[in-house]
Parts: structure tokens; sequence; C-alpha cells
């Protein structure tokens, strides 16, 4: 078994190498061309800096990117484990008692309306400026697209599974751990990778309205000190924080569900 393992790592790590190579291409072409725009078109740096500008002004003022990351990932994984968490509870009561989901689905979806610029400045105005409301707003963009597809992979069991363990008596939580769950983890996961998208943005725009210390803060003022090199540079810290948080959600899948991947045949 350690052998397979063993082999299949740098095979499914190779895989995603090569699978990556188009997205890097594409991302270095598209800076390529926005340096040259910026550097020959005679633009002033204070309305589009160049790349250049932005990662050397980025590395200048790291420690200040450094100390208000930490805050929005602070946000973002609290929020985040919070609404996975009532996400799965509500999936299970949906589950298992369809009056239950038949009352609850629709106000889950009129949650999903609210504009979360008018919903924001409310909830920080209701819980003050702490931790509390950028957790609240986090799990309010990334709650429904898990529990959605949670719901829909319990639906996606196999008829046949759940017939034969009924015919051998199973109570309908044993049917639940042995069948229904295990189906929903394609669709559990991904959803996850849709949520963790959402994620950093909510806390960013949850510090927009109202923090002490966040990307989101240090966004604004840049903006107000028209630094745009400095937005700039806090928005690819995000959006690398996105990218980080998206690669653990895949590989955590990956390690969660190895009967999905096709194993090749090693020599003995």
């Amino acid at each position: 078994m350690s052998r397979r393992l063993s082999a299949f790592a740098p095979s499914a790590l190779a895989t995603a190498i090569i699978g990556a190579l188009p997205a890097v291409a594409a991302a270095a072409g598209f800076l390529a061309l926005w340096e040259i725009y910026a550097d020959f078109s005679g633009i002033r740096p204070s309305i589009l800096p160049a790349p250049s500008r932005v990662l050397a002004q980025g590395w200048v003022n790291r420690q200040a990117l450094i100390d208000n990351t930490w805050p929005t990932l602070n946000a973002t994984l609290a929020g985040f484990g919070c609404s996975l968490a009532v996400a799965f509870i509500f999936s299970v009561l949906m589950d298992f008692a369809r009056p239950v989901r038949r009352a609850l689905f629709p106000l889950f979806v009129i949650s999903q309306t609210l504009p979360l610029v008018a919903i924001a400045p409310l909830v920080v105005l209701w819980f003050g400026f702490g931790l509390v409301p950028k957790i609240l707003l986090v799990a309010l963009v990334t709650f429904f697209p898990m529990l959605v597809a949670l719901l829909q992979g319990y639906e996606a069991t196999d008829k046949d599974i759940g017939e034969l363990l009924i015919s051998m008596k199973a109570a309908r939580w044993r049917i639940f751990l042995l069948a229904r769950l295990p189906s929903a983890l394609p669709y559990f996961f991904a959803g996850l990778r849709i949520a963790i998208t959402y994620a950093v943005v909510g806390a960013i725009f949850a510090e927009y309205a109202g923090a002490a210390k966040g990307l989101g803060i240090y966004i604004l003022n840049a903006k107000n000190n028209f630094r745009p090199d400095l937005v700039l540079a806090a928005v690819f810290v995000s959006a690398g924080l996105t990218l980080a948080l998206f690669a653990i959600t895949v590989l955590v899948g990956h390690l969660s569900m190895p009967w999905r991947h096709s194993e090749r045949p090693t020599s003995p």
C-alpha cells in the first residue's frame, strides 16, 4: 500500500503542475502586457502603476501587509469553519426531516438575495467592530454553496445501496453514514471549493464596513491616500491567499476520497 501511495504522489504532483501551466502562462502574459502598457503608454503611475512598481512597493511595505493579512486570515478561517459546521448540521436535519427542508430552504435562498453592501454596515452596527461581524458575514456568503452541495450529494446516493441496507434492517442513521454521506463527499468538496473563494472576499468586505486592521482597511486607507500601487499589492495578497486556501481544499478532497483516483499498476 505504501508503495502505491508513494508512486501516486509524484504522479499527482506532476499532473497538477502540468495542468497549472496554461493558467500560469496566461497570467504571465497578462502581467507582461500590463507592464508594457504602463511603461510605454505615458499613463501616470498614480493612475495605473506597472506590476513591477506594485511588486516593489509591496516589498517595501511588506510588514504592514503581513500585519493586516493575519486579521483577514483569522476572520476567513473562523467564519468558514462556523459556516461549514452549520451547513453540515442543517443539511443533516433537512435530509432526515423533509418538512424542515421545505420550511427552511426558501429562507436560505432568500438570504442569498440580500446585498452584502447593505447588510455589512448593519452587522457591524449590531455586533461592533470585533471579530464577530466578520465571522457572520463570511458565514453568510459561504454557507449556501456548501448546504446545496451536501443536499445534492445525499440525493445522488445509489438507490441499490440504500435498498440493500434497508433489506439488512439498517437503521436510518447507519444508512446515512454508510451510503448517503460518502456519496455526498464529491459534491461537498465541489461546494467547498466554490465557498472558499468567497470567504476571503467576504472577510475583506466586512473589514471595509468597519475594522481596526485587515486587508480591507489597508486597501481603504491606500485608496484614500491615492496609492493604487499599495491597493493592488493588497489585492495580489488577497488573491494569493484565496489561491492557497483553494489549493488546500483540493488537497484535502484528494486525501479524503482516495477511491476516486485511478491507480496506475506498479512494477513488482
